[in-house]
């Protein structure tokens, strides 16, 4: 997928940005964003201040931003300083600047949920459940949402005591239990779907998740019986995991003559229906 520019408004005002494919990431355009929270008349000049003490400082915020070439307002292109939403959040915390202060806030926030949710996990449970019942998603499906979710984790944590490495190697597995079952890639079911950042899973039909979920079970179990030693054999394993699945798919479009995979998102499915 080629890199796509849109613009987003905040507070009436202009904040560039550049969805690249590759890498699923949106970036921002950092002196867009300095217009916006900071109260200097001269965002360019303040971002350049504030990366010079943002290196002496030894953060590493500055030298994660890209050059992207993004349209100016007299219509040509210029390489532009950008970062990643991680790294956009570095940013703003570092503002000392009234506008700044509601996001910090919030970040302050998120951070303290999440600390709760690691001493009782019942409680990311419970704010997920009320996530999806406010974006409009049937009881129904969540109650096989949240039992995806269940099996997902039963599945890194088995792939975590193969000494399968999170990031990385658990995207490389789980592609090759999507592609097993799917046909498609993990980026192609995306693409499929229309879908950037979204979750993959928040836009599955019952049938999809089912099928998705029998996928991961089969791989928790073969793994456990087989004790993958090393990121080939997980590979080989999580194959054949998503290949179970795969068989139940092409027997269930036998039966019915109707594709199980869909392009269709939760949007396009009725899924949702903000409330």
């Amino acid at each position: 997928m080629s890199k796509i520019s849109k613009i987003a408004i905040f507070e009436g005002k202009k904040i560039r940005r550049i969805w690249d494919g590759n890498v699923e990431k949106w970036y921002f355009s950092v002196v867009d964003v300095m217009a916006v929270l900071s109260i200097s008349n001269n965002p360019r000049k303040y971002w350049n201040k504030l990366a010079e003490r943002l290196r002496k400082e030894g953060s590493e915020s500055v030298t994660k931003c890209h050059q992207l070439k993004m349209q100016a307002s007299d219509g040509k292109y210029y390489q532009t300083d950008a970062a990643d939403t991680e790294v956009m959040l570095r940013i703003i915390q570092s503002i000392p600047s009234p506008n700044a202060e509601p996001l910090k806030l919030w970040l302050a926030q998120v951070g303290y949920e999440r600390l709760e949710e690691t001493a009782d996990p019942e409680l990311a449970i419970n704010r997920a459940l009320k996530t999806y019942l406010k974006k409009g998603y049937s009881k129904d499906w969540i109650n096989q949402r949240l039992k995806s979710i269940e099996i997902r984790k039963a599945l890194t944590d088995e792939w975590e005591t193969r000494g399968v490495k999170e990031g990385l190697e658990f995207a490389i597995l789980t592609n090759e239990i999507t592609h097993a079952w799917t046909g498609l890639t993990t980026k192609e079911y995306k693409n499929l779907k229309g879908l950037r950042k979204e979750n993959l899973r928040d836009n599955m039909t019952n049938l999809e998740l089912v099928l998705n979920m029998l996928a991961e079970t089969a791989t928790t179990e073969i793994s456990e019986k087989r004790l993958p030693k090393n990121f080939p054999e997980n590979k080989k394993v999580a194959k054949e995991g998503g290949t179970v699945a795969g068989n139940a798919r092409r027997e269930i479009e036998s039966k019915t003559s109707k594709r199980v995979v869909t392009s269709k998102n939760a949007k396009k499915l009725k899924l949702i229906g903000y409330r």
